[in-house]
């Protein structure tokens, strides 16, 4: 008898897993400039549904400065991850943020590696060289239960949503102020969704840059 039982509940199990598996809804968000060529470097975030993030340990991701820029232009962090800078250069470089969710300022010198430092509220941190004033990098701190940045063609997916209604929100750091693209909402099922979101952007203030991997708008 509690043999029939273990196979019914295994039975239920999997079915539950299967159900889940064919509810879980995959999001792509494709995010397109004025003139409808893919934005990289957006930072795109996903509130709502009935499914949480799984926690993440901190973890610590390393800038580096490598031909008088910053590599990457844009990352994504979690509110406890740390951050550091790697000079790659053959010259120092004058590392600095005066962002009010995180300051600090390092000389790091060629080869060497600034300390770490914890990023624990959310926000946007501008970082800058005080040395080459071109040099800027992009700290991106948030607590949104999915997010993720786009690459070269513009996309992002999140697969594994629960059915619900979502609100998506798209961050550049070259968005033109008063022309921030809204909130855009949402609904899955089962079924693939793909949702367009044109941004309007300021002029890449890196042009004329040294870095062949610099994002071109």
């Amino acid at each position: 008898m509690n043999r029939q039982l273990g196979c019914v509940a295994g039975s239920i199990f999997i079915m539950w897993l299967l159900i889940g598996e064919a509810t879980a809804g995959v999001l792509t968000v494709l995010v397109t400039d004025s003139r409808q060529a893919p934005v990289a470097d957006a930072v795109v975030s996903v509130r709502g549904g009935s499914m949480g993030s799984t926690g993440s340990a901190p973890v610590t991701k390393t800038i580096d400065q490598r031909r008088e820029t910053f590599v990457p232009y844009v990352e994504v962090f979690r509110p406890g991850d740390q951050v550091a800078f790697h000079n790659s250069d053959h010259t120092r470089h004058h590392v600095y943020s005066f962002a009010s969710t995180k300051s600090f300022e390092f000389v790091v010198g060629s080869g060497r590696t600034s300390p770490s430092v914890t990023l624990d509220q959310p926000g946007e941190i501008d970082v800058g060289c005080n040395i080459h004033d071109r040099m800027i990098t992009h700290l991106y701190v948030s607590d949104a239960p999915f997010i993720a940045k786009s690459g070269a063609d513009g996309r992002v997916s999140f697969e594994g949503l629960a059915d619900g209604a979502y609100t998506i929100e798209v961050w550049h750091p070259q968005l033109r102020p008063g022309k921030e693209t809204p909130p855009q909402v949402v609904t899955l099922d089962a079924n693939p969704a793909t949702l367009t979101i044109p941004v309007n952007l300021l002029a890449d203030p890196r042009a004329g840059s040294h870095d062949p991997e610099r994002s071109q708008y």
